[in-house]
């Protein structure tokens, strides 16, 4: 089944762009697109897209807003990939700690498009991760997050789960850590799935993004 793609950007053009690059690909399939973020929710309860492409910045409402909002509202949420003018850029993080999965520059090549649909549809590796690295360097309390630390202490978290997490923060997928730690992809899947479980993240972007603010992984 391919993965199914919902477009959110004010700019007509931009998701025309979108749609043409992504319609090319046979696994990939573009359900519908929407001009703002308040219509995110009934589209997603109507198609329930694999990935929803969304504009960071919009007039009415943004990606932001728009993330937590189907977080919050929506069960068994699609993936959220921001589009983005600027790679360093606040919101493009406070986008990730709402809950986004990654980002996508709107600069940024046809295959580029296609690898961060794909790689966010899959869920086992980070999209970008040297630029998630430099948004936590920047806008992350540079690991002085009291909330994050508390919570990363009661995650308690096992010398392999430790590990695993770190690893998942450099940007590695599942078959990569284990080839690293020299142990099946199944037992790294049960790993990242229990540090999630411990840090009550949604998903492994969000885990990284916890891991920098309680200063578990140093984000230089």
């Amino acid at each position: 089944m391919p993965a199914t793609v919902l477009l959110v950007d004010d700019e007509p053009l931009v998701r025309a762009g979108l749609r043409a690059v992504l319609t090319a690909q046979p696994d990939i399939e573009v359900v519908a697109e929407a001009a703002d973020g308040a219509a995110v929710i009934p589209l997603v309860r109507r198609l329930r897209p694999d990935v929803v492409a969304m504009d960071v910045r919009m007039p009415l409402m943004d990606g932001i807003e728009a993330t937590r909002a189907l977080l919050r509202t929506v069960s068994d949420p699609p993936k959220i990939l921001v589009v983005t003018t600027f790679e360093n850029d606040e919101y493009v993080y406070e986008a990730l700690r709402a809950g986004a999965d990654g980002f996508l520059l709107k600069r940024a090549r046809p295959a580029e498009i296609v690898h961060a649909v794909r790689l966010v549809a899959e869920g086992e590796s980070l999209l970008f991760p040297a630029s998630v690295r430099q948004l936590a360097a920047e806008y992350g309390d540079g690991g002085g997050n009291p909330a994050a630390r508390a919570a990363m202490e009661r995650a308690a978290l096992t010398e392999r789960e430790a590990e695993v997490l770190r690893l998942m923060a450099r940007g590695l997928s599942n078959a990569e850590i284990a080839g690293r730690l020299i142990v099946g992809t199944e037992t790294v899947k049960s790993h990242v799935s229990a540090v999630l479980a411990k840090l009550g993240a949604r998903d492994r972007t969000q885990a990284v993004i916890a891991a920098y603010e309680s200063g578990f992984v140093a984000p230089g």
